[in-house]
């Protein structure tokens, strides 16, 4: 895919609709070239199988990946059973797997409903998970395959939503809204290790991002016809609370002081992981607030940065 000339660029967010048989590292690459800044960096790594929503920063916007990484996602994929593959998708080769011919549909359901909720997840041996400094699927590929720790994952939804059986094989499509860090290659090697099949993801479009959907989202070709950037400050606002700021406190936080907590957000204190939004009485967007030791302090200041 060639895009168009270098353009001028502000900082904020692009929401991308992804391309099958592109890299996330892809995406950045082209942007930073059509961009002429290297200050572009995604939140949440897609397959190259995947398509859909990825959410990428450019300028400062790049200091609220990190925390968009921790957002809630949402998917539509289609799991094949029958079969179990060495990638647990369709990109790898076929390892085993047994006939679906006499799962049904409420089989299905059940066996999903068992990897639904709060559950102890091992990611793929051939992921992009670190061991030991080394990827493990620069392990794998050397034939030193990690044996990967199980993690704690929560799967909010793991939705049944249509069937097509060919011979041996059942194709399941499936809507999955989970935590961040949760692999649907995972759930869907899971799946036909829970029905005696063996299983592997087929088809995988991520639908959303924390506040960012498929709705928001433009592909390369659209964004190499016209550049346009989410504003830092409204792409702040999709995705974390606010808190608006006196002229006071707003320089206070642009020089890395604290605050006191409001005291509406009792019970609701800004975390690391859930931080909260501050903005100056004028829309710029300041900084994001953590609460730590009954004060509230800046995690990243934006404001003169």
């Amino acid at each position: 895919m060639a895009l168009g000339g270098m353009v001028a660029t502000a900082d904020g967010l692009l929401i991308i609709d992804k391309p099958a048989g592109w890299t996330s590292h892809d995406v950045v690459a082209k942007l930073r070239r059509l961009t002429g800044t290297k200050r572009v960096g995604h939140a949440g790594t897609l397959d190259p199988l995947a398509t859909g929503v990825l959410v990428v920063g450019v300028g400062k916007a790049t200091r609220l990946l990190g925390h968009l990484t921790l957002a809630e996602k949402e998917y539509l994929a289609t799991i094949r059973l029958g079969q179990a593959t060495d990638t647990c998708d369709a990109e790898g080769s076929v390892t085993g797997g047994a006939p679906a011919t006499g799962v049904t549909l409420a089989a299905v359901r059940a066996a999903a409903q068992q990897l639904t909720g709060e559950i102890q997840q091992v990611p793929p041996a051939i992921s992009a998970i670190k061991v030991d400094g080394a990827r493990a699927h620069r392990l794998a590929q050397a034939g030193a395959a990690p044996v990967l720790a199980a993690r704690p994952v929560t799967v909010r939804a793991f939705e049944i939503l249509a069937e097509r059986r060919a011979g041996d094989l059942l194709d399941v499509d499936v809507a999955v809204t989970c935590s961040s860090g949760t692999y649907i290659r995972a759930l869907a090697r899971d799946l036909g290790s829970q029905l005696g099949t063996g299983g592997h993801l087929t088809r995988l479009r991520r639908t959303r991002v924390g506040g960012y959907g498929l709705a928001g989202a433009r592909t390369l070709e659209q964004l190499a016809e016209r550049f346009e950037v989410l504003p830092l400050a409204q792409a702040a606002s999709a995705a974390f609370p606010r808190r608006d700021l006196s002229a006071d406190e707003a320089r206070r936080l642009a020089h890395g002081g604290r605050l006191a907590p409001e005291g509406h957000s009792a019970g609701h204190a800004a975390t690391q992981e859930h931080p909260t939004a501050a903005y100056a009485p004028d829309g710029t967007l300041v900084a994001l607030l953590a609460e730590q030791d009954g004060q509230v302090r800046p995690l990243v200041v934006f404001a003169g940065s």
